[in-house]
């Protein structure tokens, strides 16, 4: 037997009988980053026998572009995926190196974690938990093409011959599908810069699954050598003086005392940087139409960002330190696809910069994605019985929405193995479920990335909510200890009992008290108002609630400051969870699976085909699905009653 590497495609010519290795498993993994990760660790928690098939076993985990996980609403998904008991959160913690929270002075529904990390601990601690987790098998191989029979998947072929079997297999292959990375007219197969790409896979999933698929692009910029930036002459960026974990398994006092953080900078373009790059257009290959895939709206390149807004006589750059010993920094807002030279004249051209080397060049990859649109809300695919996606193959970009997809097929996969039904975060209850639905019921043009601005119940799914949102779904799957669940409900418990003393709490405009409010240099009352109303004035903080109610001294200062927030949010959270009960009738009503939207007189052709396309689980769902009108609920709704009757009947 030879085997022909070309083109990074493989192909097996057959001159001696081999033995192919077989080996069961419940669950296949297919990937290493953060998706796979958070699904492999996921189902083996669960105590399914699983693999992880990573292309590099020593890449398990890798950071591919930022050194950084979080922010403005993808922090909401590290609490979120920590609350169900997932990894990211801990890791995070152990490589921080600088923890921030975003939009400090907007309200708590849009504040965002956010943590430098030391991008090569990060990947050590994935790569080692990965390792010494109970039930999963780590293997350094190419996954070439699924198994399927009779629509339902049965396990994967290899590079190395091994044939696999599995109940139930997730690919998580983030940008190696495919991948051509492009840096000016350079082109090279990879799926990151020096790494194999995967065309088999990509054909299997094309041509053996039936499913659809795009292209689509991101890229990274360039990493420079620390010792030769003038830091001098840029603005420091410090963490906050009392770091926050993601995790709420983390200690916090102890976090606090022990956690190291190093400084960021802010640097600025100017005229000859944008000279430089307006110059260059026509080498640029996001301009010349050498990049097929669409770009990332929410996270352009340098020159895109100079060519849409030519107005602007400065961006910000962010230099970010790769590690703890800050030998590399990463560019954050000079993402770039520029020849070489080109790159290294727009970075001189910056102050501080002028004399800095280049470690690795910046560059663009593009890469095939599977419409998310071919899935179930619980991301198993529509058309294979078994074969789960999670993250960028998905459509997606981010650690974070990646990771968040991860655990979910994980459970979901685990779930299925025991006939037991799928986990499905609604819309009010995680950003999670607010990501998933988004993909399966809208698809995505461009790599999704997640905002605060897509939730329309944020005030209800605030980062230091997610415990006690989630926790219970964590406990109830055993990837939530028994004694993390008691402290969550604990907490529950106190911020419900903060938050109705609050309302209980009543006060009249007497002169005494008004003159209490005075030394508070806050206005007389002129009626009866309860504390809950105070609090919810802006220049209300912990201190003067405290003032107000002495009894919630007793709690700690982060439940006072939990409870502080329920005070100053109650009439809106409060408005919204109204509008969720209104909506519950529709949650909970499910679309028989295989149901008929042909039959349903009263609806248009356009809404059928859509209803067929995306086949929602629940009315709910149908309601997000673009196009789809309350009175087309009310027809649908109908036509299940009818349904059901006939059924019994």
């Amino acid at each position: 037997m030879q085997i022909i590497h070309k083109n990074a495609k493989i192909r097996l010519k057959k001159k001696f009988k081999f033995k192919v290795y077989n080996m069961n498993y419940d669950i296949i993994v297919v990937g290493g980053g953060h998706a796979g990760v958070e699904a492999a660790l996921c189902a083996a928690r669960m105590g399914n026998k699983t693999l992880m098939i990573s292309m590099l076993a020593e890449n398990v985990g890798a950071t591919s572009c930022n050194p950084a996980v979080g922010g403005l609403a993808k922090g909401h998904l590290v609490r979120e995926l920590d609350a169900l008991g997932g990894q990211m959160g801990l890791i995070t913690d152990e490589a921080g190196i600088q923890f921030r929270i975003l939009n400090q002075t907007k309200g708590p529904a849009v504040r965002g974690s956010r943590a430098q990390i030391d991008m090569d601990k990060y990947r050590v601690i994935a790569r080692n938990v990965v390792l010494n987790t109970p039930n999963l098998d780590l293997v350094q191989e190419m996954v070439l093409s699924l198994i399927i029979e009779d629509g339902v998947v049965k396990g994967v072929k290899t590079d190395l011959l091994n044939e696999y079997s599995a109940t139930k297999v997730i690919i998580t292959t983030g940008t190696f599908l495919k991948g051509i990375i492009h840096v000016g007219e350079i082109q090279q197969s990879a799926g990151r810069y020096g790494e194999q790409t995967s065309i088999n896979l990509s054909d299997s999933l094309r041509d053996d699954c039936g499913l659809s698929m795009d292209r689509l692009k991101t890229g990274t910029c360039a990493r420079i050598d620390g010792t030769t930036i003038d830091f001098s002459v840029m603005e420091e960026q410090d963490g906050d003086e009392n770091p926050s974990p993601f995790s709420f398994r983390t200690d916090t006092h102890e976090f606090r005392k022990t956690k190291k953080q190093l400084p960021c900078f802010i640097a600025y373009t100017n005229q000859t940087t944008h000279d430089i790059i307006e110059g260059n257009f026509y080498r640029a290959p996001l301009f010349t139409g050498q990049i097929e895939g669409k770009s990332p709206r929410y996270c352009p390149s340098i020159e895109d960002k100079v060519s849409k807004f030519a107005d602007k006589d400065r961006h910000h750059l962010f230099l970010e330190p790769q590690t703890a010993d800050a030998t590399e920094y990463y560019i954050n807002g000079m993402s770039t696809s520029l020849p070489p030279e080109v790159q290294r004249d727009m970075i001189h051209s910056v102050k501080g910069m002028e004399n800095a080397k280049i470690v690795r060049y910046g560059y663009a990859i593009e890469y095939d994605f599977v419409d998310p649109r071919e899935l179930k809300h619980s991301l198993e695919t529509k058309k294979i019985s078994g074969l789960y996606l999670a993250g960028q193959i998905n459509g997606t970009t981010g650690y974070e929405e990646a990771a968040a997809q991860g655990i979910m097929a994980g459970i979901n996969a685990s779930l299925a193995l025991h006939d037991k039904e799928p986990l499905i975060l609604r819309r009010d209850e995680a950003y999670i479920g607010v990501l998933i639905d988004d993909l399966v019921t809208k698809g995505t043009n461009e790599p999704y990335r997640m905002f605060t601005s897509r939730a329309e119940y944020r005030l209800l799914l605030r980062e230091e909510s997610a415990d006690t949102r989630l926790g219970k779904y964590g406990h109830e799957l055993g990837l939530v200890s028994d004694e993390l669940y008691e402290k969550i409900k604990l907490k529950d418990q106190q911020i419900k009992y903060g938050a109705q003393l609050l309302e209980d709490t009543k006060f009249t405009p007497n002169k005494e008290f008004n003159a209490l409010l005075a030394s508070m240099d806050e206005q007389a009352l002129k009626d009866v108002s309860t504390a809950q109303q105070l609090v919810a004035r802006k220049t209300f903080d912990v201190t003067k609630m405290l003032r107000l109610v002495p009894e919630l001294e007793k709690f700690d200062a982060y439940i006072q400051e939990e409870i502080l927030v329920e005070g100053k949010y109650a009439r809106y959270i409060d408005k919204q969870s109204q509008e969720i009960e209104r909506m519950k009738k529709y949650l909970k009503i499910k679309i028989p699976e295989g149901f008929d939207f042909t039959i349903v007189s009263g609806l248009s052709k356009e809404v059928q085909e859509k209803l067929a396309q995306f086949t929602p689980p629940t009315l709910q769902a149908a309601m997000n699905i673009s196009g789809i009108t309350p009175a087309a609920i009310e027809i649908l709704h109908i036509y299940i009653k009818m349904a059901a009757r006939d059924k019994k009947a």
